[in-house]
């Protein structure tokens, strides 16, 4: 599970950050509505856990821009904002869920899992070539044998299968694993898509990373035309 956190406070953003390493889900935070719509646009998330009270606006606008989309992920607001009317007006605009601040850790937790068995059903496997993911349990399997690369690689990978066939771009990798390791190399993408590839070939996965010039990288059959090197 990957969540987009959009809080201003840095110092909650960390703590919700590590309350959910430690539940096992991957998360990217953010601390102002322009920075929240550009992850939304890049990033691929299984929820967004949304602050109403941000810098430059109210949370309910990326609301709003969410539902615009198909196939958007679900929205927990949580929030000091919590006057019936503000709960009424954040469920009516498209937000899944609602919690008022303080909240312990221990329930927002429980609401992401609510919203993710929600989100779950009727989700089919991501297939291409040889390569299968369940979205749900997580489960990449090569032929139907287990395949288990690396937490860096795995998360570049989900990332790239959700996406086929468009290019995922760089900065959007980039933030899918600082999601893994704050601190990362210059060249940490590049690494990753070396590495990868050369694990999808050894296990006869029927796939390859493309580099799309000037856009990022995508996940492709041969024979759509592979460029070499990352």
């Amino acid at each position: 599970m990957r969540v987009l956190i959009v809080e201003d406070s840095e110092r909650l953003r960390d703590l919700l950050a590590e309350g959910l390493r430690r539940a096992g889900w991957e998360s990217e935070g953010v601390g102002t509505l322009e920075e929240a719509e550009a992850a939304a646009m890049t990033g691929d998330y299984d929820v967004v856990l949304l602050d109403r009270g941000l810098p430059d606006g109210d949370g309910l606008d990326l609301v709003r821009q969410l539902r615009t989309r198909p196939g958007s992920p679900p929205v927990l607001i949580m929030t000091a904002r919590g006057t019936v009317q503000e709960i009424c007006q954040g469920l009516d605009l498209g937000a899944d869920d609602y919690a008022v601040k303080p909240v312990t850790l221990a329930e927002i937790v429980s609401r992401l899992k609510a919203l993710q068995r929600r989100g779950s059903r009727d989700v089919t496997p991501l297939t291409l070539g040889a390569l299968s993911f369940d979205p749900v349990s997580r489960e990449l399997t090569v032929g139907g044998a287990p395949f288990d690369p690396p937490p860096r690689e795995r998360t570049l990978l989900e990332a790239l299968l959700r996406n086929v066939p468009r290019p995922v771009a760089k900065q959007a990798l980039e933030g899918r694993l600082a999601g893994i390791d704050r601190v990362l190399q210059p060249n940490a993408v590049e690494v990753c898509v070396h590495r990868l590839r050369s694990r999808l070939a050894a296990a006869g996965a029927g796939v390859v990373v493309q580099t799309v010039r000037g856009l990022g990288y995508r996940l492709a059959l041969p024979e759509d035309g592979t460029e070499a090197g990352a």
